[in-house]
């Protein structure tokens, strides 16, 4: 099982990322964009993820990915148990959330 702990300790490396604690909730943030955000209890991470390609990412793996709150569909952003996740699968998920909130040239800094 993958934990906060495990999360934060790639989340801190990556360029320009910030952790808050809002409301008691665990959020990493690139400037004023939160790209991963954990429930109170640390159950569930959500992150960003393009709208275009949620639903099919949630109606492959139902068990382990769930859409956001209703009030939430307007963002990029999808919901993951985090008893179902793998590290290595984690690591993609977290890099990929963060690169859709900091500038293309950081993103190719970090791959370079």
């Amino acid at each position: 099982m993958v934990t906060v702990e495990d999360v934060r300790r790639l989340a801190t490396t990556l360029p320009r990322s910030s952790e808050h604690l809002i409301r008691d909730r665990v959020k990493f943030r690139v400037g004023s964009i939160v790209y991963l955000a954990f429930s109170r209890d640390e159950t569930l991470m959500g992150f960003a993820f393009p709208k275009e390609e949620r639903a099919a990412l949630v109606a492959a793996e139902p068990a382990k990915f769930l859409l956001p709150r209703e009030s939430d569909l307007r963002f990029n952003w999808v919901v993951t148990r985090m008893a179902a996740l793998e590290p290595g699968e984690t690591r993609e998920l977290v890099i990929e959330a963060w690169r859709m909130a900091v500038p293309k040239k950081v993103y190719a800094a970090y791959i370079g």
